[in-house]
């Protein structure tokens, strides 16, 4: 089972491609989408072109994005809401199911606690997958939603009626 995870951001979105085989798992490929443009328009239309575009060469079967906490400042959480709309609904597009993780999910599940940095997580990342390179801190949090996926999603669910 191929396995799509996001790190929805506007500036910087994460992304990450895996493999799944009963408890293995596979690095495909990981890399970050820029946003472009000046208006918050733009920035999105540019996410959601390079995605679609990730999702055309990846061919992901399934999918999982982190989900959004509330910041202080209302104005960032709403255009951060955007980006993961964007990350929501370019794997709805092609089909894909989309589960959604709170970030202690993912922290825990591949760091063993839930309030673990970007550090961290990369390190166990590469730990699960070695010799991988990651694009950056953004990707490896994209990867590690992935690897939560595989343990907690329906990758697990489907294993099981098998």
């Amino acid at each position: 089972m191929r396995v799509l995870g996001i790190d929805p951001g506007l500036r910087n979105l994460g992304w990450g491609v895996i493999d799944v085989d009963g408890s293995r798992i596979a690095h495909v490929a990981n890399g970050i989408c820029r946003s472009q443009g000046d208006s918050l328009a733009a920035r999105l239309c540019s996410l959601h072109e390079q995605l679609t575009q990730i999702c055309q060469t990846h061919a992901p079967q399934q999918a999982a994005v982190e989900q959004t906490f509330v910041n202080k400042d209302g104005a960032s959480t709403l255009k951060l809401g955007q980006a993961r709309g964007i990350a929501m609904l370019v794997p709805a597009q092609f089909g894909l199911d989309v589960g959604e993780y709170a970030p202690n999910t993912v922290k825990k599940t591949v760091v063993g606690v839930g309030h673990a940095d970007k550090t961290q997580i990369a390190h166990m990342v590469r730990m699960q997958m070695p010799g991988v390179k990651i694009e950056g801190p953004d990707a490896a949090d994209a990867l590690a939603i992935a690897i939560c996926h595989a343990h907690h999603g329906s990758v697990q669910r489907m294993k099981v009626k098998a």
